[in-house]
This record gives structure tokens, sequence and C-alpha cells, in this order.
């Protein structure tokens, strides 16, 4: 019985309009928050912390079979890319087998 597989994305966003990094992190706020509540992912600022309009973040949803994690990481990929504030520079995935850390 397998134990489920855990969805890593890594995104970097660009943030042109930002002034501050007052409004950065207000926005990475919203951004967190948007894909927790939708998406029930982890979700963390990673990079980036100290420049206004740059930010790397990071979620991780845990599924029953590898094709559900997937297709949570495309719905949260299409939501970065598709916010009208951020625009997304690169993103990685990677599904990892629970069960590969046993020994």
């Amino acid at each position: 019985m397998e134990a489920g597989f855990v969805g890593i994305l890594t995104a970097d966003l660009h943030l042109p309009d930002a002034q501050s990094l007052k409004q950065k992190r207000r926005e990475v706020l919203r951004v967190r928050q948007g894909l927790a509540r939708a998406l029930g992912a982890s979700v963390a600022e990673v990079d980036y912390h100290d420049l206004w309009q740059r930010c790397r973040i990071s979620l991780a949803v845990v599924t029953r079979d590898a094709g559900d994690a997937a297709a949570q990481l495309e719905r949260a990929s299409r939501r970065l890319a598709t916010d009208p504030e951020w625009q997304m520079v690169s993103e990685e995935r990677e599904i990892l087998n629970i069960d590969d850390g046993r020994g």
C-alpha cells in the first residue's frame, strides 16, 4: 500500500509595480493565502526577501496518487501565471513518492 505523494512547485515571480518591500510583502501574503485556501497547500517565500520586485515561493501538496499531485501543481501554476500583479519568470515541479523514503 502506497503512503502517498508530495508535489512541490517552486516559482520565481516578478512584481513589476512594487514600490516597496511593504507592498511586495502584502502581495506575497495574498498569494500565499490564496494558494493555501484554494489547494490546501503549504506555501512559503523562500528567496529574494530583500528585493522589492522579486519573489521565489515554494508550495507543497500531499495527495494519494501522483496524478492528483500533478493536477494540484498545474492548478497552482495556472493561478500564479494568471495573477495580474505578478509575472512568472520560471518554475520547477517535482513529485516525490513518500514510500521512496522508507527503509
